[in-house]
Order: structure tokens, then sequence, then C-alpha cells
């Protein structure tokens, strides 16, 4: 059976949007199978697409696009994460964020004061990320055939051809650092909803990154990948770094930083917070060498005061990524499968 006749039967759920296997799947057997080149199979947040200026930096170019519902949560809103998504993507494959697109589809009917609302934001984070909205586009669409406001951004930064990052450069022993507290956004999100009867302080940890980015590659030349774990948490994104290499990756529970009320909205309504989203967080796999003056780094920096050694590359287990229990256990913890929470981002 050829894949058109294995796709006309098959229909688009929520579950292919929400950053697991089904999107993986979906994304390697119909996008990159039909698009493919160079540049496009690094499969990278960004892609590295060099430089015609031939002044020795690459070029790095990603695009996002953002439905996040409610558009206002505590910590942010859409625009603020459309602006802090795109920089962050840049920022982990250790490019420096320069310019923006912005492209607006806006449901008849949304209040203009709403719309002022989120491009005052936008504006805010552009200034506090140091990049610049360069260009857009805006489209009106029939009443319901929408949801308020859609939201895609483009981005393009610079970087030095000599930081090279990526799977390749992953090695048995180096450490996996985390900036802070996680799930904190899909948490936010979760009860700025209203299905759930939850009354609490959370708020979501949007933020553009690139600062704590500079200053952890600015004392070390042993940070081996970065990536920012948003849709499927930091499980489903410790699993595409995991997935087909010749190392695994082995998870301290005790060591993952978890605020009480995150971890107590989890256990009452059935979420794991390791595939909650984030978005003001980065992984970082780093040499176990420099895994401290990374962590110091970290820590000297606003949003990394709670940074911490979650993990290890290991030579064992390989392609699996391995959750260390409270209790001394030992469990695999697997891509997200299906959707835990839609429309978070």
């Amino acid at each position: 059976m050829g894949i058109t006749e294995k796709i006309a039967g098959e229909k688009i759920t929520l579950a292919h949007g929400s950053g697991g296997i089904q999107m993986h799947n979906l994304i390697r057997s119909l996008f990159q199978k039909r698009f493919r080149n160079e540049w496009l199979d690094q499969m990278s947040d960004s892609a590295v697409i060099g430089n015609p200026a031939g002044d020795g930096d690459a070029l790095c170019f990603t695009t996002d696009s953002y439905v996040v519902a409610p558009l206002f949560f505590p910590g942010g809103d859409i625009g603020k994460l459309a602006v802090c998504g795109t920089v962050n993507d840049l920022a982990v494959e250790g490019a420096t964020p320069l310019f923006l697109s912005c492209g607006f589809i806006v449901e008849e009917g949304c209040e203009i004061l709403v719309l002022e609302k989120v491009a005052d934001s936008m504006a805010d984070a552009a200034r506090t990320a140091g990049v610049k909205i360069v260009t857009g586009d805006f489209k009106v669409v029939e009443k319901g055939k929408a949801d308020a406001i859609f939201i895609n951004t483009s981005g393009i930064g610079r970087r030095s051809r000599s930081r090279g990052f990526g799977r390749e450069h992953i090695r048995a022993g180096d450490k996996v650092l985390i900036n802070g507290f996680i799930g904190e956004h899909g948490a936010a999100v979760m009860a700025a909803r209203g299905n759930f009867d939850l009354q609490s302080d959370i708020k979501s940890d949007c933020a553009p990154l690139n600062g704590i980015i500079s200053d952890m590659l600015a004392v070390s030349e042993g940070i081996r990948f970065m990536r920012d774990p948003t849709r499927g948490g930091i499980a489903t994104t410790l699993n595409e770094i995991a997935e087909g290499a010749n190392f695994g990756i082995t998870l301290d529970e005790a060591a993952l930083p978890l605020r009480d009320d995150v971890k107590a909205a989890c256990e009452i309504l059935g979420f794991d917070p390791l595939y909650l989203a984030n978005e003001g967080k980065v992984i970082t796999i780093v040499s176990a060498e420099d895994s401290a003056c990374v962590l110091e780094a970290m820590r000297s920096h606003t949003l990394g005061r709670e940074s911490r050694i979650i993990g290890e590359v290991t030579a064992s287990h390989a392609g699996r990524v391995v959750l260390k229990t409270l209790l001394g256990a030992h469990r695999i913890i697997d891509m997200l499968s299906g959707e835990q929470l839609p429309r978070i981002c």
C-alpha cells in the first residue's frame, strides 16, 4: 500500500500536534519525505543554512506557529509566546537571534483592544530579547473559522562556524542540565482554561533564553547539544536526542526541579510533569569536565537560579531514556504518545 493510499483513510487528530510520537511519525513520513534536502534533514529547531557573505558565520533560520488557548495566561500570552518561542529555537542552536517576521490570522469579531494587547506584548518581548520584527502579514477569516488569533513567527540568527552542536558530539559520561523548574507553562495554561478546579499561583516560564545561553557559551567549549523542551516536555525532548543513538540517557528523579504546586496539580489530574510543556527552559548536554562551570553560569543568570544537573549520558540502554526513581528502581521513559494537553503553544 502506497503512502497516498494509506493516508487517504486516515485523519489528523489532536495527537498529531502534541510534539509526541504521532507528530514525529507524520513529519517524517509525509513532510520530510517530500521536502527532503540537506538543511531540512538536520531536523533541528533551526536550520543552519550557511552564509553567502562568507564571513565565517552561519545563518540559522526557523519558523513556528502559535495557537494557544486561552490567549492570555499567568506569566504570558500568545504574543510573548510567539516571540520567545522563535528566539529560543535560534538560541538553542547557538545562534544570536537578529530578526523576526510576524504573521497574524485573526478571526472576524476579535476585539481590536485584544489585538493591541497582543502586539504590545510582542513588542516588549522583542525588546527584552534584543531582536527586531522586520516584516509581517495580516489576514482575517470569517467568524468561526479560527479561534480569535493565530500567529506565525519566523526568525533569522547568526552562529559562529567554530561552534558545532549536535547529537554526533554527545558522549557517554556527559551531563544533562536544565535551568530550572519543569512543567510550569503547561500547568499555567491548564489552570487558566478553567476546565479544572485548580486554585494556584502557577505562572508560565515563558521567557527568551538567548541571554542565559550566551552566558553559558562564554564559559565552555564543552556544550554538546541544547534544546528547549516545549510540547511533549523534557521526556519527549530527551527521547528525540537518544532515538537511534549509540548512547542512552539516565534521569535522576531526585534531582528534577519541580514546584510543589505543579506536582500537586499533576497528581490531581493524572498528568506526568515530565511531559508538560516548558517555554523558558533549555536542556543542555555538556561534557563532565565543563558541567560545573556551565552550571555556575546558569545559576548566575536570573533565568537559571534553580539550575540542576538532572542526568547523565550512558553507554548502556542505547537509544533509551531511563528514570532512576526515588526508590532506586529504573523505568523507561518513552516519547509522549497521544495528546496530554492540546493547544499549549
